[in-house]
């Protein structure tokens, strides 16, 4: 018997997100489930950009990067539950934000586990449930709401959203 993998390497994920370095925030997709579910990992180095100015003296990853970590991997499972790959002129904007919390910091060293469940979709409009953690414990959680403008919004109108 075999099964899919449910996991993607850098090359993979890069084929589901425009973004480079320095902004690329999702190192591995360990699991996901179409449709429903997606966990990825950011690995936390102490060579970041950020931490050269986010603190000199106390290094924490800023809030405003571990949403747009967790806002990657929603578009991960957005655009492979949608069965298309973005291109050049594929673009995710934040609808909203609603509900951050910030419980603990991220340093140096922390492994990010983002775990991302879409709550609905509707005309265009992705929502999801969005939970970071180190070690167990939760860093940030959010409901972030999104859409997708550009050619993948019309490969999605042409095919269907799976989840719509």
């Amino acid at each position: 018997m075999t099964s899919e993998s449910k996991i993607l390497d850098i090359t993979q994920i890069k084929e589901y997100l425009p973004h480079r370095y320095p902004l690329l925030l999702v190192d591995r997709v360990v699991d996901y489930e179409l449709g429903k579910t997606i966990t990825a990992i950011k690995n936390v180095t102490a060579n970041e950009e950020f931490f050269n100015g986010h603190f000199p003296h106390k290094p924490v990853m800023p809030g405003v990067l571990m949403v747009e970590a967790l806002a990657q991997t929603a578009a991960i499972l957005s655009f492979m539950t949608m069965g298309v790959k973005p291109d050049e002129n594929s673009v995710v904007y934040f609808v909203g934000i609603d509900g951050v919390r910030f419980k603990r910091p991220v340093e140096p060293g922390d492994q990010l586990k983002m775990d991302v469940e879409i709550l609905r979709t509707s005309r265009g409009i992705w929502k999801y449930k969005a939970v970071a953690s180190v070690d167990g414990k939760v860093a940030v959680e959010a409901e972030l709401m999104c859409t997708i403008r550009g050619a993948a919004e019309g490969q999605m109108s042409a095919r269907g959203a799976a989840t719509e």
